[in-house]
This record gives C-alpha cells, sequence and structure tokens, in this order.
C-alpha cells in the first residue's frame, strides 16, 4: 500500500456533516480526476454479464452417462468468485466421480471465459493430464473486457448460496492477494492492491471479507481539486484485477498443458468425454434450457492519454435506478478502475462505467447510456 500513498495525498480536517451541525474527523484524500474530454475517451464497450437468478449454478449431475459440473451464472463477479468457484466446483466433481476420475480421464471444459480458464488451472494443478477447453471464441470476451473490481456484484443470490459465495470469495481473494505481493509462483502480474471506494460499506459488498482478509473500511473524503468533494468508505486493501492481462496470461501458461478447441457446443451428446465441466455463462440458457439465467448489460469507456499515477484507485458508486430509451430497467453507476488494454500505449490507463440493465442483450444496445454514463462521472468529479 505504501507506494500508492504517494499518489494520494492525505490530510486531515474537521468538517461538518451535512446539516447535522456534528463535527468529525475525516480523513481527507486528495485526488486529482481523470480527463474525460473526447480527446482522452478510447473504445467504448458493450458487454453482458451471465447472471444466474437465486445463485450461480455450481453443483454435479448425472446426464445420459456423463459426469456434468456446473459453474456458470456468476453475474458482475467472475473474476471476483472465478479461482474459489473453480476450486469449489473441481473439489464436488472429484467428490461426486469419486474412483471413476483418474488423472489420465479425458475431462472437456465448456467455455472460455474466467470461469473456464480458472477451472483448467485448477485442474492443472490437480495433476489432470487429458483436459480439453472448448469454445465458440477465445478472445474479446466479456472476461476480457470487465472492469477488473474485486467485489461481489451484479449477483442474486438466496440466503444459504451466500454463506458458499463468502467463502469462496474469500479464497479468491487470498488468490490474488499472493499476485499482488509478488509471492505467487506462476503469476507476476494481472493483480495490485489499491484503495477502493464505495458510498457506503453495504454497497461493497466487501464487510464477510473484514476481519478474515481484509482490514476494516475507513470513513474519508474525497477532495478533487474542482470544487467538489464526495464523502465515501474506503477499503485501502482492495484488489484490481486487470483482466485483460490476466486473460491473455491465464492462457499463455495453459497453452500446451490443456488442448484448446473452437467449436460451439449444442449439446453435451457432441462431447466425447464422460467427464464434463460448463462454464458456458449465458449459453446455459440455450445449452440447459436455464430459465434463471438473465443478461446483465455493462457499458464502459476505455480512456486514453492519462496520467497512470493519478489512477492507481478504484471507485465505484451507485445511482439509482430508472429506465433506459427501450424501457430496460437500468440500474446506473460511475466506477473507474486502473484497467489497461495490452495493446495500448502506457498511459492509456484506465476505464469508466458503468451500467447494470438486466433483460438487454446485443439486439438492444441501449446506446444512449453511454454519454448518460459519462455526464454522472463528470458530476461525479465536479467536471465541468
Amino acid at each position: 500500500m505504501k507506494k500508492y500513498m504517494g499518489y494520494v495525498s492525505v490530510v486531515l480536517a474537521v468538517l461538518v456533516a451535512g446539516c447535522s451541525g456534528i463535527n468529525e474527523n475525516l480523513e481527507v484524500r486528495k485526488i486529482e480526476p481523470p480527463k474525460l474530454d473526447a480527446a482522452y475517451l478510447g473504445k467504448k464497450i458493450l458487454c453482458h454479464r451471465p447472471m444466474r437468478h437465486g445463485s450461480p449454478s455450481m453443483n454435479v449431475i448425472e446426464q445420459d452417462g456423463k459426469v456434468i459440473a456446473n459453474n456458470y451464472g456468476h453475474g458482475g463477479s467472475g473474476w471476483t468468485l472465478g479461482p474459489g468457484s473453480a476450486s469449489y466446483v473441481n473439489g464436488l466433481l472429484e467428490e461426486s466421480a469419486g474412483k471413476k476420475l483418474k488423472k489420465h480421464s479425458k475431462i472437456t471444459i465448456v467455455g472460455a471465459g474466467a470461469i473456464g480458464l480458472f477451472t483448467a488451472l485448477d485442474l492443472v494443478q490437480r495433476g489432470y493430464k487429458n483436459i480439453t477447453v472448448v469454445a465458440e471464441k477465445f478472445d474479446d470476451l466479456t472476461s476480457h473486457n470487465a472492469g477488473g473490481l474485486l467485489a461481489p456484484v451484479s449477483m442474486d443470490n438466496d440466503p444459504e448460496m451466500q454463506k458458499v459465495v463468502n467463502k469462496i470469495g474469500v479464497d479468491a481473494y487470498k488468490f490474488y492477494e499472493k499476485i499482488a505481493k509478488g509471492q505467487d509462483a506462476i503469476f507476476k502480474e494481472g493483480a495490485v492492491i489499491v484503495p477502493t471506494y464505495f458510498r457506503t460499506r453495504e454497497d461493497s459488498g466487501l464487510e464477510p471479507y473484514v476481519g478474515v482478509v481484509m482490514k476494516p473500511a475507513k470513513d474519508v473524503l474525497l477532495d478533487f481539486g474542482t470544487g467538489t468533494q464526495q464523502r465515501l468508505v474506503s477499503y485501502d486493501d482492495g484488489i484490481f484485477i486487470d483482466t485483460s492481462v490476466f486473460m491473455k496470461n491465464l492462457k499463455k501458461f495453459l497453452t500446451g498443458k490443456v488442448k484448446f478447441k473452437q467449436q460451439k457446443i449444442n449439446s453435451f451428446s457432441e462431447i466425447k468425454a464422460r467427464f464434463i465441466i460448463n462454464c458456458i455463462g449465458l449459453g446455459a440458457k440455450q445449452l440447459l434450457g436455464d430459465k434463471e439465467m438473465a443478461s446483465v448489460q455493462g457499458h464502459l469507456i476505455m480512456l486514453k492519454n492519462q496520467k497512470p499515477a493519478n489512477l492507481q484507485h478504484m471507485i465505484l458508486v451507485y445511482f439509482g435506478e430508472a429506465k433506459t430509451k427501450e424501457g430496460f430497467k437500468a440500474k446506473r453507476s460511475f466506477y473507474m478502475f486502473p484497467k489497461h488494454l495490452p495493446e495500448t500505449g502506457p498511459n492509456d490507463v484506465g476505464v469508466i462505467g458503468g451500467t447494470f440493465i438486466e433483460g438487454a442483450d446485443a439486439d438492444h444496445p441501449n446506446t444512449e447510456e453511454f454519454d448518460i454514463m459519462l455526464q454522472g462521472a463528470k458530476d461525479f468529479y465536479g467536471l465541468r
């Protein structure tokens, strides 16, 4: 954390809390906002998160002589839960299959997003030798375009499953923390510890991690030097996952250890392997007839020509709910993460978002949300 505190000036001030008239000591952090004029905006990205109502599907079933482990429906938390979810479901598979599952048994993973690749990684680390990852495409997936905040967002979990999700999230935090601290034997980049800001502790979804792997949040005031200040809570040991970089590194590590096959799977009968791990995400609605699956559309804009040192933190605040022009229910927010696409220049750092529009698909892009989102970001920082 110390190396990032140089980027965020910290002072103490006595402030008046709203109209309550109560003086309280708050830590004031001076942060220079990103440049958001047109010359500093890059690629606009539209993606669709695979959310499953009730909970992600993490279970093992037997169907037509095949053993199928399901691991999909994590919404906007695929990266947050990926490593822990892979280990959890692979453990269920081993327990269910017992001695029938050998280290040389053929295992096919359907889906090559973060969940699919983490599943392959965990199997390799367990010693399995005959793994194939099958997917319709391997590049420019939602997993590549995701923002990278480690926090459970865009999920719909029942209380019992929430306990499992919290445990999986803690395991994933430990995984990324090792990388961020340079202690992982495989990955040397892709996860960084940075201050992470929310409106409230409840909004973060991180409170179950506090006292287990994270320190308590602090009440702080962000001063943007624009005449605008925002009172937020900060988790100073938050973790940013550089998703496109991590996807590249996952694929690089797995190459030669697993087989990659480009193919759209319409039925599990097309797969010869007896053991299948289904990480297909939104495709589960068609492949399995899972009516609980829903697309949660997201809009984000990459930034360019920024000062990377000024963006070593994350922000996520929710603005409320509205309806798009096409009538979709939209949960609007502002987020900023220090995301960097591998093919771009060193100063092309940062991404702003974003929307959570349930039920909208590629046929309903709701493109007006890009302008609404950008204006929300400018208002948050007090930029004119």
